[in-house]
């Protein structure tokens, strides 16, 4: 989530950009580890909302990130 430029690390501002966040930390941080896991929200969930960008940019801005991860 770190490497990713385009995207706003963000849970929802009501716009048009695309947002990264991580539910365990972020949107479902009040929920138990276990319940968490009995929704399928494990701690390696990264969610991505895909924006209006260029969906080129988008793609390229992922394949960045996830480079930097391998």
């Amino acid at each position: 989530m770190d490497n990713v430029h385009l995207a706003a690390l963000a849970v929802s501002l009501g716009g048009v950009e695309s947002l990264i966040q991580h539910p365990t930390s972020m949107t479902h941080a009040g929920m138990s580890q276990d319940a968490r896991e009995k929704a399928g929200i494990s701690d390696g969930l990264v969610r991505f909302s895909v924006g209006i960008e260029n969906v080129e940019d988008i793609i390229e801005d992922l394949e960045q990130a996830m480079a930097k991860i391998s």
